[in-house]
């Protein structure tokens, strides 16, 4: 990285008047903006410098640093600066007159730190619906459209993990709110505000992954099954890269199988959040309750306890072990001896008051036509059992010659035969018998009411 930004390069934002230079970059910034290039001529910049250091609201410079008595020096100082530490830089053009250009990486850098200044949110929905156009749109340029949708998916999960950071730090930073008008405001006006309604609350609504995730996972599967995609795509990509085709091939399979495992993984971050969301305003009311209760039962008394030990640990700056050195802890709790004052307090164990009595077992002769007639009725309720071979030979035999028949067209007298319809009717679904149904209308034969279906040979 430092063979990019020099590495004296955030000196000045470190510095005891980092907050002179920062508005004095962001002012800079400003002007440059609105030009058709970064490049501003130098006095132009030096007078907008002058006037900033001439107004009452102007950073205060702490140090020596700047010399110069003037407002004129001090802004020429900045640029000199400025130039040395790598933000900017100065040319002369034919005319010999001095012009300032950003250097790259300060215009990203700073770009990077006014979206953190201003509390700029990711905006899921863009991405997504970018993700969705580029997947389903017809290109000639398959390579740099696979390129920027892998960008875009990686930008989404970028944020879905910061929003995740984020609301662990709101939890981490609850401990530090000692009172319910901290612990409120925290949660009502920082996190409902800055968390659930700029970022979770989209995230589960106008943001739903879920509604745009399938068609995206099966056309990019479906792409990457796809041939002549593959290689189109790959002969782009290596002329962009400036690779071998083999190399660029396998680059497009890798860039289709990382967006899908990312799409398919999201669940995981997206249930985190969740739990963490509903932890967080979970402990916030938890606290809240805790402090507003007061009261002389002994969840009042353990509360005030508790609130002594933290204000002494922090009064006296001590780590959470420092809790055995707390003194009032001492006169709280006295652990004393204490002998039974009977035989009646001690435990009496129960004991069994009646007495096994072990009986004689009798030795008796089996009776064999007893035996003999469960043996037939085991033998005759097997035999009767239905199977799917039983079925099929069942419907071979109704079927005679015929290709296909109605199910109303079976035998139905007794509750066996209903029984044989409805075996016929589930073994039907099955892939290995040698007859398929399709169902038909609800029909009612000899008082059995049942959705018939027509059987054809396999």
């Amino acid at each position: 990285m430092f063979q990019v930004i020099p590495t004296n390069f955030f000196v000045p934002l470190a510095s005891p008047n980092k907050t002179v230079y920062w508005e004095c970059i962001c002012k800079l910034f400003s002007i440059m903006d609105n030009q058709l290039s970064f490049g501003v001529e130098r006095d132009v910049l030096v007078d907008e410098l002058q006037y900033y250091f001439e107004q009452i609201n102007a950073a205060d410079i702490v140090d020596e640093e700047f010399s110069e008595a003037d407002s004129r020096g001090k802004a020429n100082g900045i640029l000199r600066r400025l130039e040395n530490y790598g933000w900017i830089e100065i040319e002369t053009d034919k005319s010999y007159v001095q012009r300032v250009n950003f250097k790259e990486y300060a215009v990203r850098i700073i770009k990077t730190l006014l979206e953190i200044a201003d509390g700029k949110q990711v905006e899921y929905q863009g991405y997504i619906y970018t993700i969705y156009s580029l997947v389903r749109t017809s290109t000639d340029h398959p390579g740099v459209v696979l390129t920027q949708i892998l960008e875009n998916t990686d930008l989404l999960i970028t944020g879905l993990k910061n929003l995740n950071s984020n609301i662990k730090h709101y939890i981490d930073e609850l401990t530090k709110h000692s009172t319910v008008a901290q612990i409120m405001d925290a949660l009502f006006n920082d996190y409902i505000t800055n968390i659930v309604d700029k970022a979770y609350h989209r995230l589960l609504t106008s943001d739903n992954v879920s509604k745009f995730r399938p068609e995206i996972i099966e056309r990019l599967e479906s792409k990457s099954k796809s041939k002549r995609y593959v290689e189109k795509a790959a002969a782009e990509l290596a002329t962009l890269k400036e690779i071998s085709l083999e190399e660029a091939r396998e680059t497009v399979f890798r860039y289709l199988h990382e967006i899908i495992d990312a799409f398919r993984n999201m669940d995981d971050i997206l249930v985190e959040i969740n739990q963490k969301n509903t932890q967080y305003q979970r402990a916030a009311i938890n606290r809240a309750k805790f402090l507003l209760t007061g009261s002389e039962d002994i969840r009042g008394q353990l509360k005030e306890i508790l609130i002594g030990i933290n204000e002494a640990i922090n009064r006296e700056q001590m780590d959470l072990g420092g809790i055995y050195e707390v003194e009032f802890l001492e006169s709280l709790i006295r652990i004393y001896s204490c002998s039974f004052l009977d035989g009646n307090s001690l435990y009496s164990p129960i004991e069994g008051k009646k007495e096994f009595v072990p009986q004689e077992v009798e030795d008796g002769e089996p009776d064999l036509l007893f035996r003999q007639e469960k043996l037939r009725k085991l033998m005759e309720k097997m035999k009767n059992a239905l199977s799917p071979e039983k079925i099929e030979r069942y419907l071979e035999d109704q079927m005679g010659g015929r290709e296909t028949m109605l199910a109303t067209a079976l035998p139905l007298k007794t509750a066996e035969d209903f029984i044989k319809i409805i075996y016929a009717r589930l073994y039907g679904q099955r892939k290995n018998v040698n007859y398929r149904i399709e169902l038909k209308d609800v029909e009612e034969v000899n008082d059995y009411r049942f959705r018939d279906f027509e059987i054809w040979r396999k």
